[in-house]
């Protein structure tokens, strides 16, 4: 959810300045909002509305389609570049979508219209090597949050897998200066009903701003995510020593609400825990602690996680 800042510096400022999650994140230095070059296999869409990377399928026929969104970090990411790379070289093609600290896009995130992700679908919908009929949706964190509140709305995507989940909409936050307030997300132009942030304990670190998902049933309830709702597989994968939000527990309530929901828990990962395998000389497993679990445990989960992420959306794009 949050790159470029060290788990340890986020504490200490949460602690000294007793702020709220948003007031917190204002009073420090935003990690990078990167605009990665697609490279050889991709290209940059600029559009209808529609600003990313898109990787289409090395086969000139029509194939499934993966819209893939990054976290709270923003732009167009290193990190969702790695798994764009991943799935366009599993068969799909792939747009890997910007919605907030991009050019001609907000910088905080907040108010960030649902429709934003509705015109990704579209114009990946609309492309000649696109089967129209076999769409899925893959979001991190905050782009999790996204992705499953977009599948609750649109009986045409297929498949969400969504990596260290929200069960619930939550408020706004910026990483400048400027106080930020309402919703993460719109429809309609209007404001989404959110789970209100808690005040930081210092006992149990950042994930305690979030604690009112797990004990406000009555502000739950009004900003839940309709998981149900959807038509599509929904896969989750958590971490249960995930030091930013607890998202296991909120996997959790998402398939309360549904049973057809599966869950990938990993008890000694983190933050960390979902994303493209480590290649062995290439790659520290150190920063992957930095949010919860140790490194070795985030990049076991994730070697074992993302084979189980490329064989579900194969089960119900690909063999359906």
């Amino acid at each position: 959810m949050i790159r470029g800042l060290t788990a340890r510096s986020f504490l200490l400022a949460l602690s000294s300045l007793g702020l709220t999650h948003g007031q917190a994140l204002a009073q420090m230095q935003p990690p990078p909002a990167e605009m990665v070059d697609p490279g050889a296999t991709g290209r940059r869409i600029a559009e209808k509305g529609v600003l990313g990377n898109f990787y289409p399928a090395a086969r000139a026929i029509r194939h499934p389609a993966v819209l893939l969104l990054g976290g709270s970090e923003g732009g167009l990411g290193s990190a969702a570049k790695r798994e764009a790379l991943a799935l366009q070289a599993a068969g799909y093609n792939v747009l890997q979508l910007a919605y907030f600290r991009a050019p001609g896009y907000p910088q905080a995130l907040a108010q960030i219209p649902l429709e934003t992700f509705d015109r990704g679908l579209d114009w990946l919908k609309a492309q000649p090597a696109v089967n129209s009929q076999r769409l899925a949706i893959l979001g991190s964190s905050k782009g999790a949050e996204a992705a499953l509140l977009v599948a609750s709305r649109r009986p045409d995507i297929t498949v969400v897998v969504a990596g260290m989940p929200s069960s619930v909409a939550w408020p706004a936050f910026g990483w400048g200066d400027e106080p930020v307030t309402g919703a993460s997300w719109t429809s309609n132009g209007m404001d989404l009903a959110t789970v209100p942030n808690t005040r930081f304990d210092a006992l149990r670190g950042v994930a305690s701003v979030y604690d009112g998902v797990l004990t406000d049933t009555t502000a739950r309830r009004g900003a839940t995510i309709p998981i149900e709702r959807s038509t599509a597989a929904v896969l989750l994968v958590c971490g249960g020593k995930d030091t930013i939000w607890p998202s296991c527990p909120m996997a959790e309530q998402l398939r309360a609400r549904d049973k057809r929901v599966t869950v990938l828990q990993y008890p000694d990962a983190g933050h960390a825990v979902f994303g493209v395998p480590l290649i062995s000389g290439t790659s520290s497993t150190a920063s992957l602690a930095q949010y919860g679990g140790t490194g070795a445990a985030n990049a076991a989960a994730r070697k074992i996680a993302w084979p189980k992420v490329i064989a579900f959306l194969a089960q119900h794009l690909v063999k359906h």
